[in-house]
């Protein structure tokens, strides 16, 4: 029987697809969403106030290391002495590279930007602008390997941010004490806590940290117990991605508002 020999696939140009389905709806989603978040996050970390009220501080601003209010581990006025004059000073831009390095080199958010934001391709089977795979061995891309030292970071940005949290549930008594109680800021602080932790916990690092190096997982119960509760969030983690993403923004609105006196952060007892 003759054979026809089969020819190499034909390369598309950018955007041609045989594709009938609206393709193109994800990545100008990812692509308005991120760029909203992306532009409200650094507006709101260069104001360097109204990131706390009371007994709530924005995540934004977690943990306050050098700040004027109550939350601050140093309570100073002002930037530390050894900060450059001549350079703009906000508590947040202490700690905000290490939520900002895990999360923009995410291997979920690497592929979801990557569409969104310089075809890589924009879709499966839909043409890219570019002739050749660029990979991540060369500047600037070899620098999203630094996900895996940036896991330590988050993964102590979440102690801060359940103890602020906790120090949500407490108010002042009006004499110089505290008080327990719950209030629609506690709330949100909490559920900011975990969103994050479930996507952070669901790391595609922290699941090769605990669960790799060993070739039979089981005869290890406790790595193999940790895996597997690591693999369950992990399963989700694009809806963990974009759950906590969204709701940290609200979480530093809503205390910026409250702030503000825009709104009122009503308690409930």
């Amino acid at each position: 029987m003759a054979t026809r020999p089969a020819g190499l696939p034909v390369r598309r140009s950018f955007g041609q697809t045989m594709r009938t389905d609206a393709w193109w709806i994800q990545p100008l989603v990812v692509f308005t969403v991120f760029t909203a978040f992306v532009i409200y996050s650094t507006w709101a970390a260069f104001q360097g106030a109204f990131y706390w009220h009371e007994n709530l501080l924005s995540p934004f601003y977690s943990p306050e290391i050098w700040g004027p209010s109550e939350h601050a581990l140093m309570e100073r006025s002002g930037p530390p002495g050894w900060w450059p004059g001549f350079l703009p000073y906000s508590p947040a831009f202490l700690i905000l590279w290490a939520p900002v390095s895990f999360r923009l080199t995410c291997y979920y958010y690497r592929g979801a930007y990557y569409k969104a934001y310089w075809p890589g391709p924009s879709s499966c089977s839909v043409g890219t602008p570019r002739k050749e795979y660029m990979g991540e061995r060369k500047f600037p891309l070899i620098l999203q390997n630094l996900h895996r030292y940036a896991l330590p970071f988050a993964l102590l940005l979440l102690v801060f941010l359940a103890y602020d949290a906790w120090y949500a549930f407490w108010f002042s008594d009006g004499n110089g004490g505290k008080e327990f109680g719950v209030s629609v800021g506690t709330i949100v602080l909490t559920l900011n806590v975990i969103f994050l932790s479930g996507y952070t916990l669901g790391c595609h690092s922290l699941r090769h940290l605990v669960g790799g190096g060993i070739d039979l997982i089981s005869r290890r119960p406790i790595r193999k117990a940790a895996y597997d509760c690591v693999s369950c969030l992990n399963g989700k983690h694009m809806a963990w991605a974009w759950t906590s993403l969204l709701w940290v923004a609200f979480s530093d609105i809503y205390v910026r508002l409250c702030s503000m006196g825009v709104w009122t952060n009503v308690r409930f007892f």
